[in-house]
């Protein structure tokens, strides 16, 4: 049985990164993490208010000695890992990113949880021990399988820390729909009075559950909010914003971060929308014409609504 251990969550970014030869870049993990000798796509956890794509970019310089650039998002995955020589269960968001190498030269590091940085073929990579999430944005099979727990702890959905100025702090990952039926209409929501972009037009969606996919915790948060039934289509990105002083509900403020991953999903059946939290942060939702949503002003939608809808051409 695994033992009982302290549950945490992360949000993290990495990179694939293919040099002229189509070799993947990898970064061995060294004696001081947990996995000694598993392969890995760079990258790591992404700081409080920090945007994914500076994540990468930095983790990537640090762990390889490459200066890479962003050049698309790859892939949205979650999962779970024991750690039980830290006594930890972490939970994990892991942003993927195509990157292309800007220059730099690779370096070997002491003292770090990764010390080797190698360019490898698939047919190479392939038998190498490879950190799960790592084999699965490559196409590859897992030859080194992390250490999960039986279920998954108990973790509250809003969990804020206080930080080092005093003030609390709360990094969030979500999912959300840009929702569609087959008589060109979006689904949209309304945020209730007293939680922050109240009376703003947004997605459906919410934040994942611990241990939870973000395509199907989507699909669930779809169905619970608004009683639609859809499928995934496709991942359109990934949204950050910061508000160093959120002021909602909880009555203090909260420096939040959100990371939210956005995703076009259909409704080949509407029904009538039904709010089931009932006194919750949706006050309103409703099937709005697309005509209707492009004459939505920005002060009428949340700032993830306003990516969403550019990413999905809407706006």
């Amino acid at each position: 049985m695994t033992p009982a251990l302290e549950p945490l969550r992360r949000i993290a970014a990495y990179a694939v990164a293919r040099d002229g030869d189509g070799r993947v870049l990898l970064v061995r993990a060294s004696s001081k993490s947990g996995t000694p000798g598993v392969w890995s796509l760079p990258g790591g956890a992404v700081d409080h208010g920090e945007d994914p794509n500076h994540t990468v970019v930095r983790e990537t310089a640090a762990e390889t000695g490459l200066s890479v650039a962003v050049s698309g998002l790859h892939d949205v995955l979650a999962d779970m890992r024991s750690m039980p020589h830290r006594g930890v269960t972490i939970h994990t968001d892991r942003l993927i990113y195509s990157v292309s190498v800007r220059g730099g030269n690779l370096i070997d590091r002491v003292g770090h949880n990764t010390d080797l940085a190698r360019w490898h073929t698939l047919e190479e990579a392939e038998k190498l021990k490879l950190r799960p999430f790592t084999a699965a944005a490559l196409g590859l099979s897992a030859d080194a399988g992390d250490l999960r727990p039986e279920e998954a702890p108990v973790f509250p959905s809003f969990y804020a820390y206080e930080g080092p100025d005093g003030l609390h702090r709360a990094q969030r990952f979500a999912a959300y729909a840009i929702a569609t039926d087959p008589y060109e209409n979006l689904l949209l929501t309304r945020i209730s009075d007293g939680y922050p972009g109240a009376g703003c037009w947004h997605l459906p969606g919410g934040g994942t559950d611990y241990g939870e996919q973000p395509g199907t915790a989507l699909i669930r948060e779809l169905v619970e909010e608004t009683g639609q039934e859809g499928h995934l289509v496709e991942l359109l990105g990934v949204a950050s914003h910061r508000d160093a002083a959120s002021l909602g509900p909880e009555g203090y403020p909260i420096d939040w971060h959100g990371v939210r991953a956005f995703y076009r999903v259909v409704v080949d059946k509407p029904t009538e929308v039904t709010i089931h939290d009932v006194g919750g942060s949706t006050s309103e939702a409703r099937w709005m014409p697309l005509t209707e949503v492009a004459a939505l002003g920005p002060d009428q939608i949340t700032e993830v609504t306003a990516d969403a809808l550019r990413a999905a051409k809407l706006i």
